[in-house]
């Protein structure tokens, strides 16, 4: 082992060490051990859990325990977990993860070789790497009988493992799949989870043979076909270079499909460490180059209305858009979101109606009672709602009069609060009210062939909220925030779709958010003007005056 091997894995397990001594819900004794950590051959580690096996003349409750605890560790497919099961039992370890908070769960004995395991999970992980929200409790059953050799050994379980989160955090990695939009401009991320150790296989079959998760289906594109499935159910990894080995009709291909091939692979597979990706078929290489595509970063300055002016603030000054800056001057703006090329902006003014402000002029498009703030898509569709309707959503395209009604939209929502449309066009963010509470919903967009919407996907909870919430804004490609109250104080709840959330308390008395450059560039505004920025855990006061935050949807 050179010095940098020796030097990578005593990082790791020092970081091992470390995180064990944080996750005060870890146990401190039992049958898990901290591994050795594992060395992929780009000379990088991470650590590893090596969970004991069955030990002789164990109990039956202990040989539940074992096998529970035994879930940390995927090498060789779960090998030390299937230790603890009867010959004939077929325990399919990928099936899914149950994950629950450290210290939350109960184990009893409902019979001399039967017991029900009960956690009150945070998530569940499916077969397609894909987590849900969960709530309540989750009975989890499990029977044992003694074999020939007089050793208990389980006959039926849940199939799939599960994990406390603080393990789950450290055997499981995020990986987002890479998808494009209809029109074949961006890529789309649809964050699944995988175990780290066999992520570079996990993320090319689930992005090669499978699709996009249901939610977003119909919403997004991808370029991989019948004709270019895996021809192999490995993706070897060498020197940070994978390569995946495709069927033989991927030699039939034209290049502008190839091309978006190697775009999504690479693009997915570049978080798990690969450098590189070698597409292949009949053992002969493809050739593909990845496709230009277009970034939805935001500036890094906010974007603001003060009494004099319209634009970015810099410094002590605001540096205006030409045209637009001087049209939206004319408009009493409440709520301003401005287009990718920064020529539109969805407005709603100081009488509540929605409008279109352009270079050259404004217009109302829509003035029924209780309009939310509006949404502009890149496409130039502008989106509104009413509060008290969230079925009753519209899409107005530039230079047409009635907008489009999306048909049942946001079904099961008595309310909803705040809606905004992501800054590549394929998928719109609420938080609404139901039988349940407040909750924070996502939604892919069903569009034509001209990109007109007509639709949208069967929605996604992402989170029961804690209490009602406002300010709704896109961080980034994959994150959502809102602001909402957590025992009467303030807080943003920033949440990964397809992940879990955070909150940090804010300012008093915010009613905006809006997005920046990064996710730590958030921006709050207060009811008196004030204008914060996130730093860190902390909040900098950035200038005063603010009389709208506006939100960007892209750069030019």
């Amino acid at each position: 082992m050179n010095r940098l091997r020796r030097l990578a894995t005593a990082v790791a397990t020092t970081a091992l060490a470390l995180a064990l001594a944080a996750c005060s819900g870890l146990p401190t004794s039992g049958p898990v051990n901290a591994g050795q950590p594992i060395a992929d051959d780009r000379g990088d580690s991470f650590p590893v859990f090596a969970p004991n096996g069955p030990a002789k003349d164990a109990t039956p409750q202990q040989i539940v325990e074992g096998f529970i605890a035994a879930g940390s560790g995927p090498q060789g497919t779960w090998a030390t977990a299937r230790q603890f099961l009867a010959p004939g039992f077929d325990w399919n370890p990928r099936a899914g993860v149950t994950v629950y908070a450290p210290g939350d769960r109960d184990l009893v004995a409902t019979g001399e070789h039967d017991f029900t395991l009960t956690v009150r999970p945070v998530a569940t992980i499916d077969a397609a790497g894909e987590l849900s929200a969960e709530a309540g409790e989750i009975p989890l059953s499990y029977s044992l009988a003694k074999q020939d050799d007089g050793q208990w050994r389980i006959t039926d379980a849940p199939q799939g493992v599960v994990l406390d989160r603080n393990f789950f955090a450290i055997v499981y990695g995020a990986y987002s799949l890479q998808f494009f939009d209809p029109s074949w401009t961006y890529l789309v991320p649809d964050q699944r989870w995988f175990p780290r150790q066999y992520a570079t296989t996990s993320i090319a079959t689930a992005l090669v043979n499978g699709g996009p998760s249901e939610w977003l289906q119909g919403a997004v594109a991808t370029a991989f076909t019948d004709a270019a499935r895996l021809a192999t159910q490995a993706v070897p990894l060498q020197s940070g270079i994978a390569s995946v080995a495709l069927q033989d009709g991927a030699r039939q291909l034209d290049q502008t499909v190839l091309d978006r091939m190697q775009t999504q692979l690479e693009a997915s597979l570049k978080p798990a460490g690969v450098n590189a990706v070698d597409m292949m078929s009949a053992e002969q290489l493809l050739s593909a180059t990845p496709v230009a595509v277009r970034e939805t970063r935001v500036d890094s300055r906010p974007l603001v209305r003060t009494a004099e002016a319209f634009g970015f603030l810099s410094g002590t000054s605001v540096v205006t858009i030409p045209g637009l800056s001087e049209a939206l001057l004319q408009i009493d703006a409440q709520d301003i979101e401005v287009s990718v090329d920064r020529t539109t902006a969805a407005v709603r003014n100081s009488a509540g109606a929605a409008m279109r402000v352009t270079t050259s002029g404004a217009a109302v498009l829509d003035a029924r009672p209780g309009l939310l703030a509006p949404s502009i898509d890149p496409n130039g569709y502008i989106w509104t709602v009413p509060q008290d309707a969230p079925s009753a959503v519209r899409a107005f395209a530039a230079g047409a009069g009635n907008g489009i009604e999306i048909a049942d939209a946001w079904p099961g929502a008595q309310q909803i609060l705040s809606q905004r449309v992501s800054r590549d066009g394929t998928r719109i963010a609420a938080i609404v009210r139901g039988g349940d509470g407040y909750a924070l919903w996502v939604a892919g967009i069903l569009r034509n062939r001209d990109g007109a919407p007509t639709g949208f996907g069967t929605p996604k909870v992402l989170a029961q909220l804690p209490a009602s919430a406002s300010g709704l804004a896109w961080v980034d490609a994959s994150t959502v925030a809102a602001l909402t109250t957590q025992t009467g104080d303030p807080y943003l709840y920033t949440q990964s779709i397809g992940g879990f959330a955070e909150t940090v308390r804010t300012p008093a008395l915010v009613t905006t958010v809006a997005g920046g450059a990064q996710s730590g560039g958030l921006r709050v505004r207060d009811s008196t003007g004030e204008l914060y920025s996130r730093g860190g855990a902390n909040w900098q006061h950035v200038a005063s005056g603010i009389v709208v935050l506006a939100q960007q949807q892209g750069t030019p």
